[in-house]
């Protein structure tokens, strides 16, 4: 079986061998299913008895490794990061273009590279552009005037809208839909009256999005998703938000609209964001927090409504302590109405 020498994997993650250099590495597996000839990972040294018993043959162990090991191995200040890099390398495929399914419907004016699969069912509107080495998955929908860059791949019924514009190597998995009206009413006497929603949305670069996560195009100019951002599944992207370069947003996170989200934020699971704020670059929000402020660059927040994450702690621990404090509190009041009674 074909492999990958332990120099050439040390070389891609920048780590340090020791052992056997030339020793071959035919796959990545988890400690406990990893064969003779895989590598496996420990992130500390709490995975120590793990690794005694693992069969993998070779390993990605952090700096400073306490125990004594034999087997070749590569030492790296990220084990888990190394991981993620040997796992994609071993799990990338060369792009074989499969041309376009014959139950395939392609609109007028389009312009799509030979390079690229579309397989069944897919529809594809007017003046649509697709680059090389596109992958468009059965029932995708895309709409008229829509651009797609090189090497992005839309899953199953996955739900382009007009005009939007998708960017290179981007990955949209199943069910999601890109570019429905955003939510905008003005209420008038006789009831709710729609704001149209003439804009766009654009997803730049290396940007991934999970499954039924919807993205909403913008009332003017564009709901964006800089590069390298990760979205997840469930996400909600209301109209004119703008996610940050590298961000990373949990499942079930709802932003609402013209939200500003900077640089590498983070937000846990099934946060909720309200419109017309800006979180700062870097910001950290624990889940499930209500965000009805915006939040400044580096802070971390947590809570409902949302708070300095240290705050959120005390705060929730006071919050066992509550019986107790008032089973106190109704002690000291009959003991203080005694002594104005004159009872002692």
């Amino acid at each position: 079986m074909a492999g990958h020498s332990l120099k050439y994997l040390a070389d891609l993650v920048q780590g340090r061998i020791e052992g056997d250099p030339d020793f071959t590495v035919t796959g990545l597996s988890a400690l406990d299913s990893a064969g003779s000839s895989e590598i496996s990972f420990a992130v500390n040294a709490g995975a120590a008895d793990a690794v005694a018993s693992s069969s993998a043959g070779a390993l990605i162990l952090p700096e400073g490794w306490p125990f004594r090991e034999d087997r070749p191995r590569i030492l790296v200040s990220n084990p888990y990061l190394a991981f993620a890099r040997i796992a994609s390398m071993f799990a990338s495929r060369p792009f074989r273009a499969g041309g376009i399914h014959p139950s395939a419907k392609i609109g007028e004016g389009c312009r799509i590279d030979n390079k690229v699969t579309i397989e069944a069912c897919a529809v594809i509107g007017d003046r649509v552009e697709i680059g090389p080495e596109v992958t468009i998955h059965p029932g995708v929908v895309i709409g008229n005037d829509v651009q797609i860059g090189s090497g992005t791949e839309l899953f199953p019924n996955v739900i382009v809208y007009d005009g939007c514009v998708i960017g290179r190597n981007v990955r949209i998995h199943g069910g999601t839909v890109i570019g429905a009206d955003g939510f905008g009413y003005a209420q008038g006497p006789e009831g709710h009256v729609k704001i149209p929603q003439t804009g766009i949305v654009e997803i730049e670069d290396d940007v991934e999005i999970g499954a039924n996560t919807t993205i909403d195009r913008a009332t003017f100019g564009k709901t964006l998703v800089c590069r390298g951002a990760k979205i997840d599944n469930q996400v909600m992207i209301a109209h004119n938000v703008v996610i940050g370069p590298n961000s990373i947003i949990v499942a079930q996170v709802g932003i609402s609209g013209s939200t500003r989200v900077g640089s590498g934020v983070m937000m846990g699971g099934q946060v909720g964001i309200v419109g017309h704020i800006e979180i700062g670059d870097g910001a950290r929000i624990g889940a499930k927090s209500g965000v009805p402020h915006s939040v400044p660059p580096g802070q971390t927040v947590s809570g409902s409504p949302a708070m300095p994450h240290g705050t959120w702690l005390r705060m929730v621990s006071l919050l066992k302590r509550l019986p107790e404090m008032f089973k106190d509190i109704r002690q000291i009041k009959k003991r203080l109405e005694r002594l104005e009674n004159g009872q002692g």
